[in-house]
């Protein structure tokens, strides 16, 4: 019962960061249809911007808590200019481009970014400096760290804050409008490029969040860390019906539950685990040897297993897709 607990923790924990990577995939198709594979490369971003700014400033003197306050707002910036940059300059000019084009600018689009970050930030892994007091608390058995309680409650509020913007604003309804039927939208007086434009800089905000997230959980940043993590919260965004932003909420936090209990029940984790942070993000470990699942060598499997599984037997995902057909 005891490992089963904390199997599920560490599933909650992973899937949340799934989530919150998993809606800007799916708010993109649902507006676009297009499948902005890039976004990934957004996430790595964010981690590593916000990694740079928190060294620096503490190297300075800043305290710790600031320093993590100006860490994210520059993340997000970067991240939100980004996903503007790249709708504007390899996406918009092909909105109305057979859909295999779109397809592999995106994937172009990703190489680019690894290449462009890799120049900046090197090939070297990049740890994270420690954000958060060590602090465990135990529930039932297992264990649950200070930081693993703030990633669930970021990635609660910054989904709730999503679903609400889109579902109770004007700005939302625009949003809908556009993914309903963009023509008529347009003749409704809305301004299509803004909506677009808007939904990439939403998507690329929660990215930044996600990324930060992440890297702090693992205490690493990576080049390349972007693409699983990308591919992984696709597969997300597709087993809880993409085009649908509760499904992409269900699908995280599905895949990462799917992904803790397999890893944790067939894999061995107390031989692969480690604590002297040398190895791959894919590799690590985090503090606590029981709250990781990134070491498993089985983990990826699940993903693109359960991804096999929802394109055979439901291809609309479990909660469907809520995006109407378009004349």
């Amino acid at each position: 019962m005891e490992i089963a607990l904390q199997q599920l923790i560490n599933g909650l924990v992973l899937g949340s960061i799934y989530a919150l990577v998993a809606l800007g995939y799916t708010m993109v198709y649902g507006i676009l249809g297009l499948i902005n594979f890039a976004h990934g490369e957004v996430v790595m971003v964010g981690a590593l911007t916000a990694l740079t700014v928190l060294t620096k400033l503490t190297a300075m003197g800043v305290p710790v808590p600031l320093a993590v306050l100006l860490g994210v707002v520059a993340a997000a910036v970067v991240c939100m200019l980004l996903g503007v940059g790249i709708e504007r300059v390899a996406y918009r000019p092909l909105r109305n481009a057979p859909r295999l084009t779109p397809l592999i600018t995106a994937i172009g689009v990703s190489i680019v970014l690894q290449n462009l970050a890799m120049i900046i930030w090197g090939r070297n892994y990049h740890f994270f400096p420690e954000i958060l007091p060590k602090g465990q608390h135990i529930i039932g058995g297992a264990s649950i760290t200070n930081l693993q309680i703030i990633i669930i409650t970021v990635a609660i509020f910054m989904m709730g804050g999503l679903i609400t913007l889109v579902q109770h604003t004007k700005m939302g309804r625009a949003m809908r409008a556009t993914a309903e039927n963009p023509q008529v939208a347009r003749l409704m007086g809305v301004n299509i490029d803004r909506v677009i434009a808007m939904t990439f800089v939403l998507g690329s905000a929660l990215a930044a969040v996600a990324g930060i997230l992440i890297g702090a959980n693992y205490s690493i940043a990576h080049y390349h860390m972007g693409f699983i993590l990308g591919l992984k919260a696709f597969t997300a965004a597709v087993l809880g019906g993409i085009g649908n932003l509760a499904g992409a909420v269900v699908g995280g936090i599905l895949l990462g539950i799917i992904e803790s209990f397999g890893a944790g029940y067939i894999s061995d984790l107390t031989n692969v685990c480690t604590l002297s942070k040398v190895l791959p993000l894919d590799a690590m470990c985090a503090a606590n040897p029981a709250v990781s699942i990134l070491g498993s060598n089985y983990q990826d499997v699940f993903a693109f297993f359960v991804l096999i599984v929802v394109l055979i037997f439901r291809p609309s995902g479990l909660l469907g897709e809520k995006v109407a057909e378009r004349a």
